[in-house]
């Protein structure tokens, strides 16, 4: 199957094929081209749901570029090209979708915080608005219960009304992991979330991980090995667009089955 420009349809989906969204993803034979460059070559995983993920290997590996094949945002490069098979839950997401459904099911937090120039409340509430959300009471309640499951709440239940951009750095960023979870995404895909923040900041964001596996699955990009080991459950090791090694966090950093793998975690490069 190839895939070029792609034209998004626009009408919303039934409750049937909203439905078929879960959290597993399931990669078949996946190969994405910039022009005539590969970036990524012949890649097939199955990402099981409510667990994390991670994505490690060198700068220009390929694994960011991946990452955002799951929510089509490499659509919205010039030139980009990809073939192969992409499935979250039961939904062919290169098929003739509906790519904002696609996107509310499958959230993304960027490297740097990127809050809307708003209120801390309409950053929440944006989603839900979008998707035909209005009445004040029910945007009350996603408002409070996203905050709550970014473990914010009581940080800002009294500052609701503030601007977002007056928060610090980890503050913004699990502010965005609110925003993407307030339209209760399925999947949520981080690249490379903690790479601007401080130890502190770095640290809660892990935790809000740890404890957003529990509904919905965490794919993360992160340069960070250590953070891999601390937070994954599951890790994939890219090198030169080829997924070399895949398998549990655990044996991927004690007992690797590739040369490769095992002289990008000693140190060797990288």
């Amino acid at each position: 199957m190839l895939f070029g420009k792609r034209k998004e349809t626009k009408q919303a989906p039934d409750a049937e094929t909203a439905a078929q969204y879960g959290g597993q993803i399931s990669v078949k034979n996946a190969d994405l081209f910039y022009g005539d460059f590969q970036a990524l070559k012949n890649i097939g995983i199955e990402i099981p749901e409510k667990k994390i993920t991670a994505f490690i290997g060198p700068s220009g590996c390929g694994k960011s570029t991946f990452l955002k094949c799951f929510n089509r945002m490499n659509d919205l490069v010039q030139g980009c090209r990809i073939t192969g098979e992409f499935r979250i839950g039961d939904v062919d997401i290169y098929g003739n979708i509906d790519v904002n459904e696609l996107r509310r099911n499958v959230g993304m937090v960027f490297q740097k915080p990127n809050p809307f120039p708003m209120s801390v409340y309409d950053n929440i509430a944006y989603g839900p608005r979008t998707f035909g959300i209005k009445k004040r009471a029910a945007l009350d309640e996603i408002v409070e219960r996203s905050l709550k499951q970014a473990a914010m709440w009581d940080e800002l239940k009294d500052r609701l009304n503030k601007s977002a951009l007056g928060l610090s750095g980890g503050q913004q960023q699990r502010l965005c992991i609110a925003r993407a979870l307030a339209v209760n995404p399925h999947v949520i895909l981080m690249d490379e979330p903690t790479s601007a923040l401080d130890p502190i900041s770095t640290g809660k964001i892990e935790e809000l991980c740890m404890e957003l596996k529990k509904e919905v699955t965490v794919v993360i990009v992160t340069h960070n090995m250590q953070q891999a080991v601390r937070i994954s459950d599951k890790t994939a090791f890219f090198l030169l667009g080829d997924l070399i090694e895949y398998g549990d966090t655990d044996e991927i950093f004690t007992a690797p089955k590739q040369k490769q793998t095992e002289n990008y975690i000693t140190g060797r490069f990288g």
